[in-house]
């Protein structure tokens, strides 16, 4: 249900229905010329009519009013206006007391809806709008509208009707047989169309519908014309829901197309099949207080069908995943029971078929000790989709550590650590039917708090005073004969490629088929500085972290520091940001990894973000956005995107918003790119989404 739609008519109501909720007025009835008769009771006035009744007024060529039955009846430029909303209509009656009303040739709007009925009848709890004519912005050939044979609203609840139609500038497109929708869901879930040219698809027209079936429910379809490949076609909906102490609501996608044109090779250099398709689906649900389910299903015939015809949808998430998961939340621990499938045959899973997890929460166990548990049974499997071994694996896994904090003054906490991790095998390699792990880790983890305060003020900068928060910190972890048993261990939650640094802890491990010895002490020194919030608290102005480990033993090729990490972060206002993220070798004096990202932002008329990428030896690149607002219509855009390491121009992009009458928004681009095999050299194309309806 739209909400203008349900502004206007709550104000309908309010207008005619006005009398009610105000104590009980004489009505006071005015004109050119009047007259009363006795027998009936009826007072009558010409030109210039007007009834005041409280806030209530009444103006039409001529107004009967009959004292016996307080009905009022109106006829000719009948006009309600009830403190700022007035009613147009040729005619109609109102009873004072049962405050049952008609009205015809109704003419009335409330920015942004705009509604035209032959009839409007009804009382305070029911209402009905005949042969209506609802208009979402101002009436227009592109205005979204909505005809129905008969709208009956019920105040606060829903909105519902018979042999309506849907379409543009008050032309029927899609009939619907009926009307049922909550007064607090939208009416159409997405409208969208796209239309251009890319050097990969051709000229191509791309549109999505969604529209209301049952309550909660919308469908539709996707459906894209490319002259150089032919037709996609696809169901799409959404849905949501609420019973007793359960929510859910959800989303699907689909498409499909027999493919014409020079589809080239996937991922793992195969040609891609003329029979292309996906489906992807995402479900949020909540049942009672503790219980939360999450899901999605992303099904791709090929590794490239997002990349050619939905490139929007494809680089945010470039790795489908297909996953469920059931979550309880107790006091103080979770179980959770989660399910991951591989459904396409282009990539590497490490499949859950499924795996039941408890965590519980570091709890006092007595003598200022705190013990914490996590305790896992899993059913894994990896099928590399190139062919090699698949592997599988029945996993059992605990772990288990206490801690004791020491704080031997305000600024000082040391938390001699310790804990052990068994982990058993019933499905393993290497000749042996089972085998069982033992682990142990011992550790410290040391802070030292320390903070300054500075009566510094700046009105420019709204700095209200300073405080620096510095703590050093230290993290100590010795591990030993981690790597026992590997051969006979399935490798399938094993370590991946990251820059980041490792977890210390043995218990936040992931890649527990895949271990190393341990024996690391992990230095830091966190840097705040803050001042007063204006509202409440305190803002963050600077934030600097830098982090590096000092390996006491150490693997093969290893060094005997790791890299230093530094993460910088610069927010002194609210219109400017700057973030940095450094990876530094002290051995090779060499800049492994650098990124950058900076924010300028003028509230009312433009932004402007660069952002740089730096990795030794594989990235090296600068992108940059500028958007400027011109006015409440037009807005323009320019992207751009410049690889160092081969010299190019991976993209730049110029385009212009246009938002049309608050209801549509269009957007306009071209495209010229270098270096992107897939999406071709050069693309035009024209937006259009329906903001809302």
């Amino acid at each position: 249900m739209p909400r203008g739609l349900i502004l206007f008519i709550l104000s309908l109501s309010a207008a005619i229905l006005g009398v009610a909720a105000t104590p009980p007025v004489a009505p006071v009835l005015k004109g050119d010329d009047s007259s009363y008769d006795f027998n009936t009771g009826e007072g009558v006035v010409r030109g210039h009519a007007r009834l005041e009744a409280g806030t209530l007024l009444l103006e039409a060529d001529e107004i009967r009013l009959n004292q016996k039955t307080q009905e009022v009846s109106a006829l000719g430029h009948f006009t309600i206006t009830d403190g700022r909303r007035r009613i147009l209509a040729e005619r109609g009656t109102y009873n004072l007391t049962t405050e049952v009303f008609t009205l015809a040739g109704l003419r009335a709007g409330e920015p942004p809806v705009y509604v035209v009925a032959a009839k409007a009848s009804g009382t305070r709890s029911r209402i009905v709008l005949t042969d209506a004519v609802v208009s979402y912005g101002e009436p227009g050939p592109l205005s979204p509208t909505l005809k129905a044979a008969e709208l009956v609203y019920e105040p606060g609840k829903r909105i519902t009707g018979e042999h309506a139609r849907i379409g543009l500038g008050g032309t029927g497109i899609i009939a619907l047989t009926r009307i049922d929708r909550p007064l607090d869901e939208t009416f159409i879930s997405n409208v969208s169309t796209r239309l251009g040219y890319r050097s990969n698809l051709g000229a191509y027209v791309d549109c999505g519908l969604h529209i209301p079936v049952v309550n909660g429910l919308s469908l539709g379809a996707d459906l894209g014309i490319y002259t150089a490949r032919g037709i996609m076609f696809g169901p799409t909906g959404t849905y949501r829901g609420q019973n007793a102490d359960t929510t859910f609501a959800g989303e699907f996608r689909s498409g499909f197309i027999n493919d014409h044109g020079d589809k080239q090779t996937d991922l793992l250099g195969r040609a891609v099949p003329e029979e292309r398709g996906y489906v992807s689906w995402e479900h949020r649900q909540t049942i009672g207080e503790n219980i939360t389910v999450a899901g999605q299903l992303n099904w791709w015939k090929d590794s490239e069908i997002l990349r050619d015809f939905h490139p929007n949808q494809f680089y945010p998430v470039q790795q489908p995943d297909s996953y469920m998961e059931a979550v309880y939340s107790g006091d103080d621990y979770l179980v959770d029971l989660f399910s991951r499938l591989s459904p396409n045959n282009f990539q590497r899973v490490q499949e859950r078929l499924p795996e039941l997890r408890f965590d519980l929460a570091p709890r006092p166990v007595g003598a200022g000790f705190y013990a914490r548990l996590s305790s896992s049974i899993a059913i894994l499997r990896d099928d590399p989709p190139a062919g090699g071994t698949v592997l599988r694996s029945n996993r059992f896994d605990t772990f288990f550590s206490i801690e004791r904090p020491i704080t031997p003054s305000d600024w000082l906490t040391l938390t001699p650590v310790a804990g052990g991790r068994v982990t058993h095998y019933a499905k393993t390699t290497g000749g042996r039917a089972t085998y069982t792990r033992w682990l142990g880790e011992v550790g410290l983890d040391a802070e030292l708090r320390s903070a300054g305060t500075f009566s510094y003020r700046n009105p420019l900068w709204q700095i209200d005073g300073l405080r620096h928060l510095l703590t050093p910190k230290i993290s100590y972890r010795y591990i030993p004969d981690a790597d026992q048993g590997s051969q006979y261990i399935p490798a399938i939650d094993r370590r991946v490629f990251s820059t980041d640094l490792e977890p210390l802890e043995l218990g936040a491990t992931r890649n527990i088929d895949d271990l190393h010895g341990l024996h690391v002490m992990r230095v830091g020194l966190d840097n705040v500085l803050q001042t007063r919030d204006r509202g409440y608290g305190s803002r963050s102005l600077f934030t600097w972290n830098v982090a590096a480990d000092l390996r006491v033993a150490r693997e093969a090729g290893q060094d005997r520091w790791s890299d230093i990490y530094n993460e910088l972060a610069l927010t002194p206002a609210d219109w400017l940001r700057f973030e940095l993220f450094q990876r530094f070798s002290p051995q090779r004096l060499t800049l492994r990894e650098l990124n950058t990202g900076l924010q300028l932002i003028n509230h009312e008329w433009w932004t402007i973000r660069l952002y740089t990428n730096y990795l030794q030896h594989e990235l090296h690149e600068y992108y940059a956005e500028y958007d400027h607002k011109v006015d409440e219509i037009w807005k323009g855009f320019v992207r751009t995107r410049y690889d160092v390491r081969a010299s190019r121009w991976d993209e730049v992009t110029i385009g212009v918003h246009q938002n049309l009458r608050n209801t549509w928004n269009l957007r306009y681009e071209v495209s010229w790119y270098q270096g992107r095999q897939r999406e071709g050299s050069f693309g035009f194309g024209v937006a259009v989404d329906l903001l809302r309806f």
